[in-house]
């Protein structure tokens, strides 16, 4: 391993050297080969170089290598797969923890709106110690953060099944599982993207679909196992299988944060000065404020029309589906259309499925069929976030803005459920829930619309600046650059002249 690293640092060094060879001799002329070669082999000038390497290193520093764009990408790929199917998907099965604590009463004393505050505990704390994770993984590494993470969820799982007050609850299915899905969420979430280009969102859709698939099963395994072996015990064996699978893959992951030079700054604030990255952050505010109440909302829904517990689970588990078979397409085609465009595309689907589909579902067979087709684009937010916000503030600093995208979604994410489930209580059926369901998707698309509107001016002026075609324009930012900070600037000017143009970005 280590001599393929010095053959590769070798074959690097030489192919930077070359390139400089050819910019000189761009420079001076083809008539003066022989005076670059003797300027670049001069005793004088090796001992100048010889003299001040280091110097030179910080006032010239080689390029990272460019993504491999797959290989050891693809391991990392199916690993965050596994983490986010027994994080986030496993979170997604509290939907039927939460149809079944209202049906039997489990914990005596407690109302509807304490039980949806634990579905909503558990995401808002996996957001609030986004800064914490970012900071051990810049201090001590990824696999320290992934490995906290898992002793937290653990911990959780196994606590839960002990848990005989409410309060209890709050602790381990609510706050400890939050902790230690946001350590495993935070350590993983950046991997991806840094191991592709044009495969990019692909991979990422691929990534985010272990979610779907997790919930998927664990929520038929949930209904399943609490009426066979109990609900402490099926605690138990959630814990334990997270154990070992989120073990397995902390294990492989493999991060590129020290090549590509990655910020992990946990408060990059500076960012909120720029209105195309407040548009991001509104984009998922709204996605949240709906979202959540999809996934916890669904399975007590089905309840209340008149279905049965089993039922209920399996529209839970269908939806949960429609994430998994979703968003790997909707990474594929971001690829080819533009990423911010199948953001807003998709989002604005959510919204009008949960409009046309979801409010008139009133028997087993419609609510099948919204929940796997409404699947699909729920989760838009979670499949397309990233890469997007590569596309915002370039790939040096996506983790430090996507850290801020995880704090600033923390209060939609504890809320949505309790203010859904007090529509209910207020009016007597879901309709209101539903609308505002709906109408808070529609709403993210809008601020998607309208971040392709500088996203379109960004690269018109950057095109404009280089003397270049659109098409030759890289769409992922890098700010560095003092003609990117200009094209931002006219890109801010010309937001809603260009939000309707039609172009791939």
């Amino acid at each position: 391993m280590t001599e393929s690293r010095a053959v590769y640092n070798d074959k690097e060094s030489k192919q930077i050297s070359g390139q400089e060879g050819r910019r000189d001799q761009d420079v001076l002329g083809p008539g003066n080969k022989e005076l670059i070669n003797d300027t670049n082999h001069s005793p004088d000038a090796e001992a100048q170089a010889n003299s001040h390497p280091v110097q030179r290193s910080k006032e010239n520093p080689p390029p990272p290598p460019p993504p491999p764009n797959g290989g050891y990408g693809w391991v990392c790929t199916v690993c965050c797969a596994l983490i986010n199917g027994h994080t986030w998907g496993m979170n997604s099965s509290y939907g039927v923890f939460l149809a079944y604590y209202l049906a039997n009463n489990v914990f005596p004393g407690a109302s509807a709106l304490e039980y949806a505050f634990v579905g909503s505990l558990s995401i808002s704390c996996a957001l609030l110690v986004s800064p914490v994770a970012t900071w051990t993984t810049r201090v001590y590494g990824t696999k320290t953060t992934l490995f906290i993470g898992i002793a937290f969820e653990t911990a959780s799982l196994i606590g839960a099944s002990f848990a005989w007050a409410i309060w209890q609850l709050f602790l381990s299915q609510g706050i400890c599982f939050g902790i230690g899905m946001g350590f495993l969420f935070v350590g993983s979430v950046g991997i991806v993207p840094q191991w592709f280009t044009t495969k990019r969102s692909l991979a990422n859709g691929f990534a985010t679909s272990g979610s779907g698939l997790g919930g998927l099963i664990y929520s038929l395994a949930a209904g399943a196992m609490i009426k066979t072996i109990g609900l402490a015990w099926a605690f138990r064996v959630l814990g334990i299988v997270a154990l070992a699978v989120n073990s397995i893959c902390a294990i492989l992951l493999k991060d590129r944060n020290k090549i590509i030079g990655a910020s992990q700054l946990a408060f990059d604030v500076k960012l909120f000065k720029r209105p195309e990255y407040v548009l991001l952050n509104m984009y998922g505010f709204f996605s949240l404020l709906a979202y959540v109440v999809l996934i916890f909302s669904l399975a007590n829904y089905a309840r209340t029309v008149g279905l049965s517990a089993a039922q209920a689970s399996v529209i839970s588990a269908l939806f949960n589906l429609g994430q998994a078979l979703g968003r790997p397409p909707i990474g594929y085609f971001s690829d080819s259309i533009g990423r911010i465009n199948m953001a807003g595309l998709m989002t604005f689907f959510s919204g009008l499925f949960a409009l046309v589909i979801w409010t008139f579902a009133r028997s087993y067979g419609v609510l099948i069929f919204y929940a796997i087709l409404g699947g699909t684009v729920a989760g838009t937010f979670w499949a397309t976030v990233a890469p997007v916000t590569v596309e915002v503030v370039g790939l040096k600093h996506v983790s430090s803005a996507l850290n801020l995208v995880w704090l600033f979604i923390v209060l939609p994410s504890t809320f949505s459920e309790p203010i859904a489930l007090e529509i209910v209580a207020g009016t007597g059926s879901y309709l209101g829930t539903q609308l505002f369901t709906g109408f808070m998707y529609i709403a993210a698309a809008m601020c998607m619309l309208l971040l392709r509107g500088w996203k379109i001016g960004e690269l018109d002026e950057l095109a404009r600046l280089k003397g270049e075609s659109v098409d030759q324009i890289d769409v992922v930012g890098t700010e560095t650059k003092e003609n990117d900070a200009m094209a931002k600037a006219a890109g801010r000017r010309t937001i809603v002249k260009n939000c309707l143009k039609w172009r791939k970005v």
